[in-house]
């Protein structure tokens, strides 16, 4: 959802309507589909125009649903649409017409969806379950006339697997109490309480309602840090099982609009327990679901089968310092590479992991072995060949005095850094010399995460696209994510130590395939 930038009037939205039987996928010759300048390969990212927020995201008949927020008349936020693509492994994507337009009711933000089995809202037809989208209505009109109430929770319903949609008639389900920033409902079924369960954020807090049908809610318990300012968006709550112990507990995600620990936008989580009503955590708690600069919104997949039983999350790939103004022409914006949370005790704490999904193991290619020993100065691991996507992983032996990176470059002498530093246990991404830097005063950087102190050894896994590099670190415990713009392909890939030696354990090198072969 937007943040930061000042709205347009709802007067604009009769403009937008009108494009609704328009907004079809938009069709481009095969030689140069999505062979943009920086357009990433393995990425979800929209055929052209806006987009921010992953939305609505479902399984549901062998489907993964993936709405977003969506602008269809620039490359810049505006009047919020929910655009929808499906896929079968969440590696592969098809783009579907726009699912949700604005009405007389306002933009529509953020949200998510869920299968109502039962039919509890009375929506189902012929005997099948429906869908369900929870969103926020945003109404500038009300905001730009100083009212406080201009956001309020609304749904809609489809039975053809989420390719129409109809609007509930009784919308708003949740009005605003008087709340300025009141938005991004994240829907789940309590089993314990049989009811349904949302959580949204109600500017420097959530806020959990429970309803028995979709359609009439009760406020029940808020959640926040005492003397917080910082707003909070996109909130998930769901539960999990700890790894080794089976422990249930629960955490909360909610991403934060400034200060996350990089500077800007991030997502964060909490771990604690949930009766139904209450979420039960320590406040001073939060932890960090991501230290690079650009994941942000960051939410799970609904109605995963429990013969799966993972927790899938998607988060989009950007950053509100700059999300406006990156150097992208055709379209803005693109979400991280899907993936699975689990969660972890440790002597004093839980710590939540995130790895890239076993999916995207489809998209490799050839691979090449790293040879073990140990290394100083400035190694080349592959020589300048013309592949640009990677996932690299390398095991190297921690030492205290150990500072080095992994070095993707181009022959215009840009490059962007992936590496550990001894001193303080810290993964860090430099993109100072990554390219294109200087649209914004807060791209440049040089951003860090905090490794495992109880491993004995550095393990990592990068994936690289054309405009984005993913760590995952010691069992996915420390994750960054930093997209980038060089003005020329990566093609290089060298191990730069700069201080002390690094000894290198197990090291490999895959080449990685496109999805947008159209």
């Amino acid at each position: 959802m937007l943040k930061n930038i000042s709205f347009i009037m709802l007067s604009f939205i009769s403009l937008a309507c009108e494009t609704e039987k328009k907004a079809t996928q938009i069709e481009s010759p095969k030689s140069s589909y999505y062979t943009e300048k920086h357009r990433p390969q393995f990425h979800f990212s929209p055929e052209a125009n806006w987009m921010n927020d992953p939305n609505g995201m479902v399984y549901y008949e062998g489907e993964y649903h993936l709405f977003y927020q969506y602008y269809p008349d620039s490359t810049v936020w505006g009047p919020m649409h929910w655009a929808h693509a499906v896929s079968q492994d969440m590696v592969s994507w098809k783009h579907l017409p726009v699912a949700l337009y604005p009405d007389d009711l306002g933009y529509i933000f953020s949200g998510s969806a869920v299968v109502d089995h039962n039919n509890t809202s009375g929506f189902g037809e012929n005997n099948k379950p429906p869908l369900i989208a929870i969103f926020t209505h945003h109404n500038s009109d009300e905001q730009k006339s100083g009212s406080q109430t201009y956001q309020y929770q609304s749904i809609a319903y489809s039975n053809d697997k989420g390719r129409t949609w109809t609007k509930y008639e009784g919308n708003p389900v949740v009005p605003n109490p008087g709340i300025k920033h009141f938005r991004d409902p994240k829907v789940i079924w309590h089993e314990s309480s049989q009811k349904w369960v949302m959580v949204f954020a109600a500017y420097d807090k959530v806020r959990i309602y429970n309803s028995s049908n979709l359609k009439d809610w009760t406020f029940q318990s808020e959640f926040g840090i005492p003397g917080d300012k910082r707003l909070w968006e996109c909130p998930d709550l769901f539960p999990m099982n700890v790894q080794a112990t089976g422990e249930e507990k629960w955490v909360l995600i909610t991403s934060i609009q400034k200060d996350a620990p990089n500077g800007g936008t991030a997502t964060s989580y909490f771990v604690g327990d949930f009766d139904g009503k209450r979420f039960i955590g320590d406040y001073k708690n939060q932890k960090w679901a991501d230290y690079g600069k650009d994941n942000y919104a960051m939410v799970t997949w609904s109605d995963i089968p429990a013969s799966d039983g993972r927790r899938l999350a998607l988060g989009w790939m950007s950053n509100w310092q700059y999300a406006n103004v990156v150097p992208t022409e055709k379209w803005r914006s693109t979400m991280t590479l899907p993936r699975v949370f689990t969660l972890h005790k440790t002597d004093m704490d839980y710590i939540l992991r995130s790895n890239p999904v076993k999916e995207l193991s489809r998209l490799e290619g050839r691979s090449t072995i790293v040879k073990p020993g140990v290394y100083k100065n400035t190694t080349a691991l592959n020589g300048e060949i013309d592949q640009f996507l990677y996932k690299l992983n390398l095991k190297l032996k921690k030492e205290s005095d150990s500072h080095f990176a992994i070095r993707l470059s181009n022959t215009k002498k840009e490059y962007i850094d992936i590496g550990y530093e001894g001193v303080g246990q810290l993964y860090f991404i430099n993109r100072n010399n990554s390219g294109k830097t200087d649209f914004n005063k807060d791209f440049s950087g040089k951003h860090i995460g905090q490794a495992s102190y109880s491993s004995e050894t550095i393990d990592m896994t990068i994936y690289l696209d054309h405009a984005s590099v993913e760590l995952f670190a010691d069992g996915g415990q420390c994750v960054m994510t930093d997209i980038m713009f060089p003005n020329e392909r990566f093609s290089k890939i060298e191990l730069v130590v700069s201080e002390g030696e690094v000894e290198l354990i197990e090291g490999k090198i895959t080449e990685l395939k496109g999805i947008w072969n159209k």
